[in-house]
């Protein structure tokens, strides 16, 4: 059950409610451009999420059924996050708020290539991209 509370009956605002802050957005992001990561994964990111608010946010994310949890295939001690459906349906939203950063911030090459690739067909793209995260 979403343990989110609802402030208005705006979709943005609900939205924003689940996934709007910075560090969920960024986990996000993190698990559409690799899959799947780990808790040691995502310290590692170049942000510098914070413990507590890395646990905070995954947490949540789980709860509002963004992403899950898998037993990871080398150690007990680990876990594997990975997009639900619900949450690589949030890949439109990526691919935008990267289109509109390419115009006003310098963008990493590799980021490059791939807004090339969605500049040539952006639905082809995200559903090319939607089935490997699914796969």
């Amino acid at each position: 059950m979403n343990k989110t509370k609802k402030r208005s009956d705006c979709p943005i605002s609900n939205s924003l409610d689940i996934w709007g802050d910075k560090w969920s957005l960024l986990i996000i992001r993190d698990l559409m451009f690799a899959k799947e990561c780990t808790y040691g994964d995502f310290l590692k990111a170049q942000e510098r999420i914070a413990t507590n608010i890395l646990a905070s946010r995954l947490q949540s994310l789980e709860e509002n059924k963004i992403i899950e949890k898998l037993d990871h295939p080398d150690s007990k001690a680990k876990v594997l996050y990975r997009l639900t459906k619900k949450g690589v349906d949030l890949m439109p939203v990526l691919i935008e708020i990267h289109l509109w950063a390419e115009k006003y911030f310098p963008i990493p090459d590799d980021r490059k290539a791939m807004l090339k690739e969605v500049k040539k067909d952006k639905a082809g793209f995200i559903k090319a991209a939607t089935k490997e995260l699914m796969g």
